[in-house]
């Protein structure tokens, strides 16, 4: 696992005190803003940690938690527009939450459901991309159609560390270097390609500086600072917008789980790691400790907020629970725009026995 090294200046200290490059920041948002970023990180938490327990239950599928990594979802989010094209991954439930998805929706994915693949209008966050970094070409042609089109949108696309071992993480970002286009490309480096860390992934140290190869400018921030990732983010998009090109983010952070439920992250991971990272540098808890000193959280107000989150989580598992079960033959009708004749053949004897069961 890679230290905190060679980052960009930090704005929170471990501590959760603002630094100079912090408090410069700190001073130019408003007071909505600053409690924005706790609660939207108070929410994806609660959200991961019940979807969690869903899955334990039998009631969502196989799912990929997200608790450790907030700060870098929710600051990167927050720098962006509605008119904006976000590329996720399987892990950006925050991102998604943050740009205007209703939870019902990502729980519905979470189910298999169809319905949880149909982003509501004026959302502009393409469904979970499961296939690692075929998400990175799609982003860089977004971004192309923006530029050709002369359109102020960017496009950004979140991926994590294993992907940068991909083709298509090198022929978007060589892509995007080449035709100057408006593109982010920001890496969760969790520091996990599932079970293989990313000493084994790479032989530079970090994955911003790739960059210089494309042509692209790198940043390498703490993903556990929100504000450090929120202006790293901003500016990313301030030189997109301006015909300044492409940037790669990377955001070191930690993931406390495990690469998703299917998995067991103790075969692979030392307790004493986990400990630290969850401990001294968790990110909802570094910023709590922040606005507590600044006067605007207290006891009282985040116990308040929390049951506003579980609230607002009860509903919307009520709601994706209560939705009528969808047809088998939905196996069917979402795999080709026109259906062959091998699948015509399929349902149809499907749907011969079951009438014959019937």
């Amino acid at each position: 696992m890679q230290s905190l090294e060679q980052m960009d200046s930090p704005c929170l200290d471990q501590d959760g005190r603002l630094t100079a490059k912090g408090n410069s920041l700190w001073q130019s948002l408003s007071e909505d803003q600053k409690l924005s970023f706790y609660h939207w990180m108070a929410m994806v938490r609660h959200f991961d940690r019940r979807s969690v327990i869903l899955q334990r239950q039998g009631r969502i599928g196989t799912y990929a938690p997200l608790e450790g990594q907030e700060a870098a979802q929710v600051g990167s989010a927050l720098a962006l527009s509605q008119e904006d094209w976000i590329f996720p991954s399987y892990r950006e439930h925050g991102v998604a939450m943050v740009a205007g998805l209703p939870l019902t929706h990502i729980l519905l994915y979470w189910m298999g459901r169809v319905e949880g693949n149909r982003t509501p209008k004026g959302v502009r966050v393409l469904p979970p991309y499961v296939p690692i970094a075929t998400q990175l070409p799609q982003a860089m042609g977004a971004s192309w159609a923006a530029k050709l089109k002369k359109e102020q949108s960017v496009a950004i696309a979140y991926f994590g560390d294993g992907a940068t071992s991909e083709g298509d993480f090198h022929e978007a970002l060589n892509f995007a270097g080449v035709f100057k286009l408006p593109a982010i490309f920001f890496c969760q480096n969790n520091g996990y390609a599932i079970s293989v860390p990313f000493s084994r992934q790479s032989a530079v140290p970090t994955v911003a500086e790739r960059a210089a190869a494309y042509g692209l400018k790198g940043i390498r921030v703490d993903g556990n600072d929100v504000l450090a990732t929120y202006q790293a983010t901003r500016e990313a998009v301030r030189r997109a917008r301006a015909g300044e090109g492409s940037t790669l983010i990377e955001a070191v952070t930690y993931r406390k789980g495990s690469h998703t439920t299917a998995d067991d992250a103790t075969r692979y991971r030392e307790k004493e790691e986990v400990e630290e990272w969850v401990q001294k540098k968790d990110p909802l808890s570094r910023y709590e400790r922040l606005l507590t000193a600044e006067g605007l959280l207290d006891e009282a107000e985040r116990i308040a907020w929390e049951k506003h989150c579980r609230e607002h989580i009860d509903q919307a598992v009520q709601e994706a629970e209560e939705m009528l079960a969808p047809p088998p033959t939905h196996l069917f009708d979402h795999v080709f725009a026109d259906m062959p004749v091998t699948l015509h053949r399929q349902r149809n004897e499907w749907e011969g026995g079951n009438e014959q069961n019937g």
